[in-house]
């Protein structure tokens, strides 16, 4: 079963992430029949891949979930909250067993908790072991042991006014049919090609954990003649004998009388039934107009790695050209970096992956914390399409979760407060990620409390954060910008969600790890708005080549605001740091060749080359000895060997065969 293992981990994600989705929306619109029957299915998918693959935990709880909502949709349940959490809490099991199938695991879980909370269809099941115990017959007896629910009946009502013909099939396998719930999965998988199955005997559940002996049968609704149909599964492997009838007709008597809870069913199936057709006319073109498969991300990591030996090849070959003034070569080269631009283009694209894969997670985390501290909150999400570098999104999950509690804990206030201020009963969170540049920006904002300028200051003074002298002379930007220091929290009691300094300092570090940055901007008692800047990709990036004496630097062109060369007269000493004036604005000075423990032979020039940098807020002039220009390069790390290297996140390898290391501007902005 290993070779299938990737894709049932894949769709297992794919399925488990839909019932998430979709009971949220449940919980909005309870009466919406859709929604049910679209969990259901995803469920009842999970099931049948988990009993093929061998995972009976999982298999048995989408099992019991498969209970509870088919109790939902034939009207016998509400839909009520105590429900939702159960389902929510069986979902959290499934997760867990698919994770722990991920790492190499079993899939194996206590779950007779949460089981025993699913358990309520006890007397179906007993009447689903009834029926199955008889062993089937002929196809005439086969006819006479069809005993439709309330539901089916609608079902195959709705189907047959639509045209669908019924046919009650009798499959026997081979006796000594190998793994049968593959083989009753592959003969499920034609028969749905070409129509629906409405029923089984036995029970789904019951082929799917193979406890049945050779023969099954399938009530089958299709447009297709009955001799294509027994041809498609006779051509199935271990199938020893297809026999097909056309359907009897429903008895009238047993009709139901339509009640009123039945009179929503027909809303629903007339959306369902419409499927089976679609299927059958659509196959062609599906085949032949798939445009998507799936590519292990290795692949593209090889394919990502091998361009960018191309990247440093290419500027090897453009630094020989210049030297050798060739005009054919010139020209091929010129040639040669238009069509690596455009692949690498194609390969950065292929690497891009939606930001809604990280922001799915989010609703169902809000849900539970509306509960866990009773406020209301809504969470509006813009721009889900926007897309980032696959080793981007892997890393950004956790500083926004970081960022989304705070907002809610500390920002959004209790519904009685709220109220008392005017402001509406609900919080409201939105997430909004866009593109600028280079660079994906996602903002969380709040219309909460804002941040507390006096607490803050009270906070960090008390955490020994800043000292007395710094409290006066900082701006509010700057105040709001401590509550990123380590250690450092505003709540007033420690909880499960906040109060022990652990947070935002963890997201600063990890986005400036990244090459990114957080800031934030507030107004007290109207909410707050942090915004994160992160590179579009971590691999091959833009930069601008310094020099050092004579080592050659480079620094990203995403921190650089601008290069200058100013006069020593207008460096001014201010405190005990040298600044200059750029632009209105008073920016400190950096030597980067007294950083980085350089002889500096240039002591006494009238003339320094400076690059203003920017990080949030703040900005620093570096004072370098020349600029060399721009050029694209591979960000290679330092290895295992130099880890930790201050203000240096990488290195890179020019055309001549140099080594440059890349400066990391954050971490000489202070």
């Amino acid at each position: 079963m290993n070779q299938y293992l990737d894709v049932f981990i894949d769709e297992s994600k794919e399925h488990l992430q839909t019932c998430n989705e979709k009971l949220l929306l449940l919980e909005k619109d309870p009466s919406d029949l859709q929604i049910v029957h679209d969990i259901f299915r995803a469920a009842h998918t999970l099931k049948g891949m988990s009993a093929t693959m061998g995972y009976t935990d999982l298999a048995h709880l989408t099992h019991l979930m498969e209970n509870v909502l088919d109790a939902i949709r034939n009207g016998e349940m509400p839909v009520t909250s105590d429900w939702l959490d159960v389902l929510f809490e069986a979902l959290d099991h499934l997760e867990e067993m698919v994770q722990s199938i991920i790492d190499g695991g079993d899939g194996k879980r206590d779950i007779s908790e949460v089981s025993a909370k699913l358990d309520v269809n006890a007397v179906h099941e007993t009447a689903a072991s009834a029926e199955t115990a008889e062993p089937p017959g002929s196809t005439q007896q086969a006819s006479a042991e069809w005993n439709y629910d309330e539901f089916e009946r609608t079902v195959i009502e709705e189907a047959e006014e639509q045209g669908f013909s019924r046919y009650e099939i009798t499959v026997s396998l081979n006796e000594n049919c190998m793994l049968k719930a593959v083989r009753v999965y592959m003969i499920f998988e034609k028969l749905n090609e070409a129509g629906e199955v409405a029923k089984t005997i036995p029970a789904a559940e019951v082929l799917e954990t193979e406890d049945f002996g050779t023969d099954f049968q399938v009530c089958f609704l299709t447009k297709q003649p009955a001799e294509e149909i027994k041809e498609l599964i006779s051509g199935i492997s271990e199938v020893e004998k297809v026999e097909l009838s056309v359907g009897a007709p429903l008895k009238t008597a047993e009709k139901p009388q339509a009640p009123e809870p039945v009179k929503e069913v027909p809303a629903k199936t007339a959306e369902k039934q419409p499927k089976p057709q679609a299927k059958a006319e659509e196959q062609p073109k599906h085949h032949s107009g798939s445009k998507t498969i799936r590519v292990n991300i290795e692949r593209l990591d090889s394919s990502m790695n091998l361009f960018e030996e191309l990247v440093i090849d290419r500027g090897r070959l453009e630094q020989i050209a210049k030297e050798l003034d060739h005009n054919e070569l010139t020209e091929t080269v010129e040639r040669l970096t238009r069509i690596s631009g455009d692949l690498q283009s194609i390969i950065l694209n292929m690497r891009m992956v939606p930001v809604e894969t990280v922001f799915n997670r989010f609703p169902r985390m809000i849900r539970q914390l509306q509960k866990e501290l009773n406020k209301k909150i809504e969470l509006s999400i813009i721009g889900a399409e926007t897309e980032l570098d696959r080793t981007v999104i892997d890393e950004i999950g956790d500083p926004l979760v970081h960022l989304i509690r705070n907002s809610i804990d500390h920002g959004i206030e209790s519904p009685e407060v709220r109220v008392n201020k005017g402001k509406p009963e609900s919080g409201h969170v939105v997430l909004k990620p866009y593109h600028s540049g280079n660079h994906v920006f996602i903002e969380v904002e709040d219309d909460g409390a804002g941040l507390n300028r006096k607490k803050i200051l009270e906070k960090a003074l008390e955490r020994n954060v800043i000292t007395e002298r710094d409290a006066e002379t900082l701006e509010d930007n700057e105040i709001y910008e401590l509550i990123f220091a380590p250690g450092f929290s505003t709540a007033d009691q420690i909880s499960d969600i906040s109060g022990r300094g652990v947070g935002l300092d963890v997201v600063k570090n990890k986005l400036e790890s990244l090459g990114g940055s957080v800031s934030v901007k507030s107004a007290e008692g109207q909410g707050s708005l942090f915004s994160i800047q992160l590179p579009l990709t971590l691999s091959i990036i833009s930069v601008l080549l310094i020099k050092l004496e004579e080592e050659t630097f480079a620094i990203p062109i995403s921190s650089i605001i601008e290069t200058a060369v100013i006069d020593k007269k207008d460096i001014l000493q201010t405190h005990d740091r040298e600044v200059i004036d750029f632009r209105g604005q008073i920016v400190p000075i950096v030597y980067l060749k007294k950083e980085f423990g350089i002889t500096d032979s240039k002591q006494d020039a009238d003339q320094f080359h400076v690059i203003v940098v920017k990080k949030g807020d703040k900005s620093t002039a570096f004072v370098v000895d020349s600029f060399i220009g721009q050029q694209e390069v591979v960000l290679k790390s330092l290895g295992d060997y130099l880890t930790n290297v201050f203000a240096i996140s990488g290195a890179t390898i020019l055309g001549n065969g140099e080594v440059a290391l890349i400066i990391d501007c954050n971490a000489l902005i202070y």
